[in-house]
């Protein structure tokens, strides 16, 4: 299995995570598109999609979030959270994949490091493991990122990646970032791949996406 790439496409509004994948999945008969249960999101919604190809096998995973979603989103009230959790089913038919579950998070006021990720954005947590052990995830501090007891093996690293400290999160992982990326040399956030882990195993990717690049009906891609 490998994952292919990373594509935000808006006709309707679609994250989607793309993957190559063999030996993962039962091939169906034909091109089909298996939608999960839609989640309420701001004014509209947000759902799983699974699509198969021509040749019926296995061809994408994704979230589509219907265009007024973007819309009456929760704001964060003063001293309160400003993180809203939402969790996505995967479809119950269709081929079975490697991802359990989604974890869409709508950042209202971003999250650190200050003047990277501090913008209104999503968080896509396509989950590799189930929520059960999700829950089990825990950290002493969010420094323990740093611990060699939560470094990956470098085959589970992509290339010029780091996993620094600060970036641990209980009941979710450490996140490994690329300093070469954009928000890291003076440009606003846009979009941006993280990798996740937790005991040195890969647990999830995420896509993370800012709402105003959303709102500008961008199409985009990138390599994973």
């Amino acid at each position: 299995m490998s994952f292919a790439r990373r594509s935000v496409s808006v006709l309707g509004i679609t994250v989607a995570v793309t993957l190559a994948v063999s030996g993962l999945a039962l091939a169906q008969q034909g091109p089909a598109s298996y939608a999960g249960p839609p989640v309420a999101l701001g004014n509209g919604t947000a759902y799983t999609v699974v699509r198969t190809g021509p040749d019926g096998r296995l061809a994408s995973i994704g979230v589509e979030i219907t265009a007024p979603a973007l819309e009456g989103l929760p704001a964060a009230a003063p001293g309160g959270h400003a993180m809203f959790p939402y969790h996505l089913a995967m479809p119950a038919a269709g081929p079975q994949t490697v991802i359990d579950h989604v974890g869409l998070d709508w950042e209202a006021l971003g999250h650190p490091p200050a003047g990277v990720y501090d913008v209104p954005h999503f968080d896509f947590h396509f989950y590799l493991v189930d929520r059960a052990e999700v829950e089990r995830v825990h950290f002493d501090g969010p420094d323990d990122s740093a611990s060699p007891a939560q470094q990956p093996p470098a085959e589970l690293l992509p290339a010029g990646y780091v996993l620094p400290p600060g970036t641990a999160v209980p009941k979710m992982g450490v996140h490994a970032v690329n300093p070469a990326a954009a928000e890291f040399q003076q440009k606003p956030f846009e979009a941006t791949f993280i990798y996740g882990y937790y005991d040195r195993q890969l647990t999830f990717i995420e896509p993370m996406v800012s709402l105003a690049y959303l709102q500008s009906r961008p199409d985009f891609s990138a390599p994973v």
